[in-house]
């Protein structure tokens, strides 16, 4: 069953729409309706992409690496957002804390509202 705070795996579209690699992501939220249509945003082991203050970084020594799955400290990109079907998630590898998923979020609607 998918909940917001999983990492899953997912093909993650390039920005100019060619399909990309096999990369970790994270449900952000389900969207309300009918359909199994999820918020997400990517992860990448990239750590110099990191945005101060709008991404967040999960590393080794952190509480919930562990649990999340993912192999090496990784930049959890909000950045970079998507919304897709559930039916084409590959599976969830682990899950983050629920007050990391509170603090992206936090700053992904601070964001919006300054903008």
């Amino acid at each position: 069953m998918k909940k917001a705070g999983q990492v899953v795996l997912f093909r993650f579209p390039q920005t100019d729409l060619e399909q990309g690699k096999l990369r970790p992501a994270l449900l952000l939220a389900k969207l309300p309706g009918e359909y199994d249509d999820w918020l997400i945003c990517m992860i990448s082991s990239q750590t110099r992409q990191y945005v101060a203050g709008f991404d967040e970084i999960i590393k080794e020594d952190d509480t919930d690496f562990e649990q999340s799955g993912l192999k090496v400290a990784s930049v959890i990109r909000v950045g970079r957002l998507a919304v897709i079907s559930g039916e084409i998630l590959l599976g969830a590898i682990g899950e983050i804390s629920a007050e990391r998923l509170s603090r992206i979020k936090q700053n992904l609607s601070e964001w919006l509202r300054e903008r």
